[in-house]
């Protein structure tokens, strides 16, 4: 405030040296100021309110971009969480596949040694337990119920002693292909059960990868929703800029004013002053010229003889 009224001072100091012409000039000057002032003032005033109406429509666009990237992220954020779900289950059914696979690699490697069982067996009793059974059964008959010889005797009970064991060999295959054919019949069950469970594995593995998916989408999106989102608020940033620097504008045009005015005040005063003793002066002078034809009896003008009797030069009698 010092610095302003020094400022007016100083332009206001030749003051008493201006003439009424030199006053009404500089008086000229200064309005022509204040409204060039003004006028600057108010259309920084106007770009201000164009301005805030277009930092509105900015963060409108900004915050609703914004909102959009939250819930596109959200979004998959679930679908990673349903994703992750998804692929525990198809572990856990990997797992239970592995081991379906396990017994059935450990139920074949039965298989196959039952197998070598059976055709060892097999190769021991040269045929079925029918044939071997009627062919001892024929043996046997013929040593215990036929009169042979005693060579004859032997070779029997040689014969009947091979076909023994044969039989027993045929036995011991028929068990053992009994025994196969329950593993297969298992093998199937199993088998069975580990397509299953493949077949769950390839429904989830799908379902993961649509989720999979899904979720990079919305990631995609709200990664290009958030660009644009950025952009909007990089124009905001700007807009807030330029209207801080508007603004500074606005003190100094205020301060020119309010100082303009003063010194306005100031000339309009000391024009004031200036007019009103040329007034005083010029009514003198019609007085003094109104008394010298007072004084030679000479014709006075209405405006005379007002004068004369406000100066109290002309008195009327109450006689």
């Amino acid at each position: 405030m010092n610095n302003d009224v020094s400022t007016t001072e100083i332009a206001t100091a030749d003051l008493p040296n201006l003439n009424e012409r030199e006053l009404k000039g500089k008086v000229n000057e200064l309005r022509s100021k204040i409204e060039r002032s003004e006028r600057q003032l108010a259309s920084i005033f106007k770009d201000l309110k164009i301005n805030r109406t277009d930092i509105d429509e900015l963060k409108g666009k900004r915050d609703s971009l914004n909102q959009q990237v939250k819930e596109k992220v959200a979004k998959a954020q679930e679908l990673r969480d349903k994703r992750d779900e998804i692929n525990k289950q198809i572990g856990e059914y990997k797992g239970k596949r592995s081991d379906v696979n396990s017994k059935t690699q450990e139920l074949f490697l039965g298989i196959a040694g039952l197998k070598d069982q059976r055709n060892e067996c097999n190769k021991l009793s040269h045929g079925s337990v029918e044939s071997l059974s009627k062919a001892y059964e024929a043996e046997i008959d013929s040593f215990l119920n036929k009169e042979l010889p005693l060579a004859v005797e032997i070779k029997i009970f040689q014969k009947l002693n091979d076909l023994s064991k044969r039989l027993d060999a045929a036995k011991k295959a028929n068990e053992l292909h009994a025994q196969i054919q329950e593993s297969y019949k298992e093998s199937k069950g199993i088998h069975k059960e580990g397509d299953e469970f493949h077949e769950k594995i390839q429904v989830l593995s799908d379902e993961s990868q649509a989720c999979h998916l899904e979720m990079l989408e919305n990631f995609k999106s709200a990664d290009e929703i958030r660009k644009e989102a950025n952009m909007y608020h990089s124009q905001l940033t700007d807009k807030i800029t330029n209207i801080n620097l508007i603004k500074e504008k606005i003190d100094p045009l205020k301060t020119i004013i309010a100082n303009s005015r003063k010194e306005l005040s100031l000339y309009l005063d000391k024009l004031k002053d200036l007019q009103l003793t040329k007034e005083e002066h010029k009514v003198s002078q019609k007085h003094s010229d109104a008394r010298e034809k007072l004084q030679k009896n000479a014709r006075l003008s209405l405006e005379d003889l007002k004068l004369l009797i406000e100066k109290g030069d002309v008195k009327f009698s109450n006689e």
